[in-house]
């Protein structure tokens, strides 16, 4: 089994920048799909980004793309999100997640491991 832990939440000005990172540990995430949800209170968990084993092929939901980059480092055994021009309506609890399979997929169902979640706080 493997264990995901996201860092790189905090809080941040409308505008600004953040990078969230997801280290993996247990085993190699070299071959899996990798994505990133996210839960607003009171919401469901919804998809943002997705990135294949190899890292060509990566999907994003329409609200963040343009805007956030998903990238990863299979040396590292991690998967980065880089969010930039943030708005008020990305404050979530932002989860990484690991698939067992190497397409990327944009349902929750399509991954088996996930982290316990960072929170991003924008600010009008």
């Amino acid at each position: 089994q493997v264990q995901l832990v996201e860092s790189g939440g905090g809080l941040v000005q409308a505008g600004g920048s953040l990078r969230l990172s997801c280290a993996a540990s247990g085993r190699t995430l070299s071959s899996s799909a990798m994505g990133w949800f996210r839960q607003a209170p009171g919401k469901e968990r919804e998809f943002v980004a997705a990135i294949s084993w190899s890292g060509r092929t990566t999907y994003y939901a329409d609200s963040v793309k343009g805007r956030f980059t998903i990238s990863r480092d299979n040396a590292k055994n991690t998967v980065y999100l880089q969010m930039n021009s943030l708005k008020p309506e990305d404050t979530a609890v932002y989860y990484c997640a690991a698939a067992t399979r190497g397409a990327a997929g944009v349902k929750a169902v399509d991954y088996n491991d996930w982290g316990q979640g960072a929170q991003v706080t924008v600010s009008s």
